[in-house]
């Protein structure tokens, strides 16, 4: 008997029925289902009773990357139902298709993905006859709902349409190849009894055409193909992990099958007519959870409205279409800012109606499947339990962390380690963000309750990295640095992950591109804040056990040499202070004193004398920006530099240009203010006092930002060294109390007045007393 092609489209409820009812009619020898081929010797796994959805998930691993691949099945997908129908009907049941780490599979995250796109101009042509949004809505009009009779005839010819005008490219080439010798293979082995086959409609045509075709190879007989071996070097496997609704949602951002799975599977369980009327009064009971406003009125007229638009588009049942337009129509009365989003396929967009929004969600569902308890799992869930019971992290709650302890450390580097896997119930309130953050206790919140089977999914497939958390977390940071490429911002990030991670020591690859970004890298901000992380896990982190590492030290060298050589070169005029700029000149001063002593006196032997050379060629450029100038006058200070502040002070004292030097300067050195006694802080005093009020309204934003600098101690030590300077009575912190206006306001008001005087002036209109409308305005040039 021959082959039976069923051509499917994944998840769908009415594909479902017509596998189930072709393998129950045929009672096959063989049913042959996309998917894993190397899963079909663990069917029993996932026969065993699972509550779908549940999903095969697939991984490998080399030395470069993880890759992923899900295989998810809900009650309603016809794979599902030809596995456990072609099992009760006595049949040899596989799947048939590569592996996911065959390179035809390797960048695909979901072996189900849709191949809609390359036969777009076809379905075009459909949607444009039927007059119809989509392929969903097309999809529902000519087989979801309807009657049974010739719905194989009717798939075939929708199949054979859209796959006649789509080039198959490489990748499906070499999947549809291997798939057809299997069915050849199980043709010959049949021994003259029926053969079904079920796959994605899209391959269908092509394995039809592929399984009839003649073999003149002998090397190509029908025998049993062999099921494709990693690459030597490379580790994989397969486990079932729970799946959601959510997750299979198109309107969460999943690529194939159909939108809506909580109708779809209502459509499955009790018809369009059950499906419509159950989800109608789903979506009534959201809204009024959400103290929406829904009477039974608006009921009544959700229904009505869904029985004419089912009538009126030719349904002889209601459609998902028909339900959600029915139900926009009688519960939202207000314009809609956005198109609906059935019209279209993809996530909801922000500023969706509410209502919008729960009907979505009504249709989208939230069940979760169950695995049996029987189901094997990664060794990683294992350990995980095993640790937390161990450090007795198995609570919900809140939790505070000692670092210094050991106790504390192991506890803080397993909840790291499971927050860097990303698995859910375990947040950091507080804790060190970085090195030089002396802060030796960490604050947690663990909810350990998992209602929707996310942790246990999570856990299964972050099992791919490693089977303990130590060798996971490192795998992951690995992809993370490897990801970053030149980005030294990132891959810093990632070294001090590690460090938190206890993983330091696994991170010489991370560090190793670290070390090479450095070497390209133009951006001083990114460099800077770089170099503030490591040198404080270099500096600081005995309890991280990352103090003095060789390997943080080659960083730090590399990248103070990097930032002096592109600071030296950065030219530019007047401008707002770039404060990334500032915190990386502020970097490059950490290093230089606390790593400039020689090795053998547990420095790294940074030149200081060469980077202060850099400072003074810097701070002398006129043609450098006044902010550097200022951070290079306070490193050179900083690093012993004798130049006269005061001096320099004033050589910057243009008022387009005086904020910005000093917020260099305070950046860098803002002790030099508070150390030079009374000298500096006068200068500046002066030149403050002898602007006018238009250069006074010029360079006060700039010096506000520059004196931020300061932590609110140091300036109500400035604003005491002010009084006693004026010899004026009060305390610094009276002086300090914010205005009860803006100051900056103020100076701008004051500043318009001048201008409308002038301008009253110069129009002849400043007249004696009685007409004089600026009479009582100081005169041009006055400093009243």
């Amino acid at each position: 008997m021959a082959v039976t092609f069923v051509g499917v489209r994944h998840h769908s409820p009415a594909c479902a029925r017509l596998v189930r009812s072709t393998i129950e009619r045929l009672r096959p020898a063989h049913v042959l289902v996309e998917g894993p081929v190397d899963f079909t010797g663990r069917l029993d796994e996932l026969l065993l009773g699972h509550e779908p959805p549940v999903a095969i998930f697939s991984y490998h691993r080399d030395g470069d990357r993880v890759g992923r691949c899900w295989t998810p099945f809900c009650g309603y997908s016809p794979e599902w139902i030809a596995l456990h129908a072609g099992r009760a009907a006595g049949a040899e049941v596989r799947f048939i298709d590569l592996p996911a780490w065959h390179p035809a599979l390797a960048d695909r995250d979901n072996r189900y993905a849709d191949a809609e796109r390359r036969y777009a101009e076809a379905t075009g042509r459909l949607l444009r006859e039927f007059a119809v949004d989509n392929t969903d809505v097309l999809w529902d009009h000519l087989f979801e709902i309807g009657p049974g009779e010739g719905l194989a005839e009717r798939l075939d010819a929708y199949f054979d349409l859209v796959r006649g005008e789509a080039d198959a490219g490489e990748d499906d080439t070499a999947r549809e190849t291997y798939m057809a010798r299997w069915i050849r293979a199980a043709e010959a082995d049949a021994d003259g009894r029926p053969v079904v086959v079920v796959t994605g409609g899209f391959h269908t045509p092509a394995l039809r055409a592929l399984a009839a075709a003649s073999v003149g190879d002998p090397a190509d007989a029908p025998a049993w193909p062999e099921i494709p071996a990693l690459s030597d070097g490379s580790d994989g496997g397969s486990f079932l992990v729970p799946y959601s609704f959510r997750r299979l949602d198109a309107f969460t951002g999943y690529q194939s099958g159909m939108p809506s799975p909580e109708y779809y599977e209502r459509l499955w369980a009790d018809g369009p007519d059950g499906a419509a009327a159950a989800l109608i009064e789903s979506v009534v009971k959201r809204l009024r959870e959400r103290k929406q406003a829904v009477s039974t009125a608006d009921l009544i007229a959700a229904r009505t409205l869904t029985e004419g638009l089912t009538r009126l588009r030719g349904h002889s049942a209601p459609a998902r279409t028909d339900l959600l337009d029915g139900l926009v129509a009688a519960l939202v009365a207000d314009d809609l800012d956005q198109r609906l989003p059935w019209t279209s396929r993809g996530p909801l967009g922000p500023g969706a109606h509410p209502a919008v929004v729960e009907m979505v969600g009504a249709l989208s569902g939230d069940r979760v499947g169950r695995l049996h308890p029987d189901t094997p799992a990664p060794p990683l869930v294992h350990h995980v339990a095993a640790e937390l019971e161990r450090l007795g992290l198995g609570k919900s709650g809140a939790l505070t962390v000692k670092l210094a302890q050991p106790r504390g450390l192991e506890r803080s580097r397993a909840l790291h380690r499971l927050r860097v896997l990303r698995i859910p119930g375990f947040t950091r309130e507080s804790g060190p963000d970085s090195g030089a953050d002396q802060v030796l206790e960490e604050r947690w919140k663990i909810d350990a309750a998992d209602p929707h089977g996310e942790r246990e999914a999570a856990l299964i497939e972050a099992g791919a990295y490693g089977p303990t958390l130590a060798d996971a977390a490192a795998a992951v940071l690995d992809e993370r640095g490897a990801g970053a490429g030149a980005e030294v911002e990132r891959l810093a990030a990632v070294l001090f992950d590690a460090a938190l991670c206890g993983c330091a020591d696994q991170s010489d690859r991370v560090a190793a591109s670290l070390a090479a970004g450095i070497g390209t890298a133009s951006d001083v901000p990114a460099l800077g804040a770089a170099l503030d992380v490591v040198l404080g896990l270099w500096r600081h982190d005995r309890v991280l056990g990352t103090a003095g590492s060789p390997m943080f030290g080659s960083v730090i060298i590399e990248c103070t040499d990097r930032l002096l050589w592109l600071l030296e070169g950065l030219r530019g005029g007047p401008a707002p202070a770039d404060l990334g700029r500032l915190r990386a000149v502020a970097a490059v001063r950490d290093a230089l004193l606390h790593a400039s002593a020689p090795p053998s006196a547990g420095g790294l032997g940074l030149d200081a004398d060469a980077a202060c050379g850099v400072a003074r060629r810097l701070a002398a450029a006129p043609d450098v920006p006044p902010d550097l100038r200022g951070a290079a006058f306070g490193l050179a200070r900083v690093l012993g530099d004798a130049a006269d502040a005061a001096r320099a002070v004033r050589g910057a004292a243009a008022p387009g240009t005086l904020g910005d030097w000093l917020a260099g300067l305070f950046a860098v050195a803002r002790q030099e203010v508070l150390d030079s006694g009374g000298d500096l802080l006068g200068v500046l005093d002066e030149l403050v006092d002898g602007l006018t009020e238009h250069d006074f309204l010029v360079a006060l934003p700039a010096l506000r930002q520059a004196f931020e600098f300061f932590p609110p101690r140091e300036r109500e030590s400035i604003a005491r060294g002010l009084l006693d300077r004026r010899g004026l009575r009060g305390t610094a912190r009276t002086l300090l109390r914010p205005a009860a206006v803006d100051p900056l306001l103020i100076a701008e008001a004051r500043e318009l007045e001048e201008r409308v005087g002038r301008a009253l002036t110069a129009a002849g209109l400043a007249g004696g007393p009685g007409q004089d409308p600026g009479q009582g305005r100081p005169e041009e040039g006055s400093n009243a």
